[in-house]
């Protein structure tokens, strides 16, 4: 009987263990500033969720590159504790906009970064041997990805765009003379078929090559350090083992994601419920594997439903005790009428962000005290 006590209680404690997996960057040698970002995005996760927006303060809902400025700001008094911004700028172009837009980036990440807050970085990578953009055009797209990985046709053009990417990151500073953290997150929504590197347009194996050596130029042989790697399909999954179908492995990945506009009011439709079982296998295999977790995009277009933060997205990610980094939604654009994810003043759903925005549980710029120093 006391040896059977005796095995319980081991594998009760195994299982803690496993459940409790240490978190570690996949970069040894990753900068001080982006070890303690990674551990207090940890941290701050147990209790609470840091709000981003896509291209918050690069424009706006009809406005276009004022200093300091973010539609989240003008209703709330706060940026977003989040910035998305794009790498989609950095190839593909004369050298003269390259180095334009990397000054842009760069000025746009460190004022971030000396406010308090985090960036998030996407990457929607013009078609690199087509020479089309991002998106899949059956008729003039090539499939890239065999091409791009080592051993094919254009791996060294590659990994001319990767210089430029990494020369942006090592040259990247806050006023306090060091380098700024970010969340890269390449490759994302793989599991659709709408971009060149989706999964109609490659092998498995080919994306899992892709994303390994992607990570491994980057960090091994270009020496960026303050990166933190992202994982973030599309809401295509229902399991876990569908949702790792084409993960390259725990020692590739930093944090562990997933974009999800359709289960949350997109065209109307709403499946809330899916959606929170979606976010519970990204926490829950985050949490096993020593991961960070986001909400990496989401978003209801317009915003027409007046409770849609604080009824929608606020129950949702309060669903499960979950431990969610952050959640994003989706940019506002300057011309566009109705293509906008956050509210402005005057927006159908402000007062209700608001709301949203005083809950104990969401984090916004402000809300951020010292989250590139370890705390004592």
């Amino acid at each position: 009987m006391k040896k059977v006590i005796k095995l319980a209680v081991l594998f009760l404690h195994t299982i803690i263990c496993f459940a409790q997996k240490k978190i570690q960057l996949v970069d040894k040698n990753a900068t001080k500033e982006t070890n303690a970002l990674f551990t207090n995005l940890s941290e701050l996760s147990k209790e609470h969720i840091l709000f981003g927006h896509q291209h918050a303060t690069q424009y706006g809902h009809g406005w276009y590159g004022e200093a300091d400025r973010s539609d989240v700001k003008s209703v709330t008094g706060s940026h977003p504790a989040v910035i998305g911004i794009d790498f989609s700028g950095l190839s593909g172009r004369p050298d003269s906009m390259i180095d334009k837009e990397m000054n842009s980036l760069q000025k746009n990440i460190s004022a971030t970064y000396n406010r308090g807050g985090v960036t998030t970085v996407a990457w929607h990578f013009n078609n690199p041997v087509s020479k089309t953009n991002f998106y899949w055009n059956d008729s003039t797209a090539a499939a890239a990805v065999r091409n791009i990985i080592p051993g094919g046709s254009h791996n060294g053009h590659y990994k001319s765009i990767l210089g430029t990417i990494a020369a942006l990151a090592k040259s990247t500073r806050g006023n306090d003379g060091n380098l700024v953290p970010m969340i890269f997150r390449p490759y994302h929504e793989f599991d659709g078929d709408w971009f060149w590197w989706g999964r109609a347009h490659c092998t498995t194996d080919e994306f899992r090559i892709l994303w390994r050596f992607t990570v491994s130029y980057l960090r091994d042989s270009l020496g960026v350090h303050n990166f933190i790697y992202a994982f973030s399909p599309d809401n295509r999954f229902f399991t876990e083992a569908q949702y790792l179908e084409r993960y390259p492995g725990d020692e590739w990945v930093d944090m562990v994601g997933m974009d999800n506009y359709g289960d949350f009011g997109r065209d109307g439709k709403y499946n809330v419920e899916v959606g929170i079982k979606k976010l519970k296998i990204v926490s829950d295999y985050a949490l096993k594997a020593g991961k960070l977790a986001a909400f990496t995009e989401t978003g209801l277009e317009s915003i027409p439903n007046t409770t849609w933060w604080t009824e929608t997205l606020l129950k949702a990610l309060r669903a499960e005790k979950m431990q969610l980094s952050y959640v994003l939604v989706w940019r506002n654009d300057v011309r566009s009428p109705t293509h906008y994810y956050a509210p402005f003043p005057g927006q159908v759903s402000e007062a209700d962000f608001i709301k949203f925005y005083n809950d104990p549980y969401t984090l916004f710029e402000k809300d951020l005290k010292a989250i590139y120093t370890f705390n004592k």
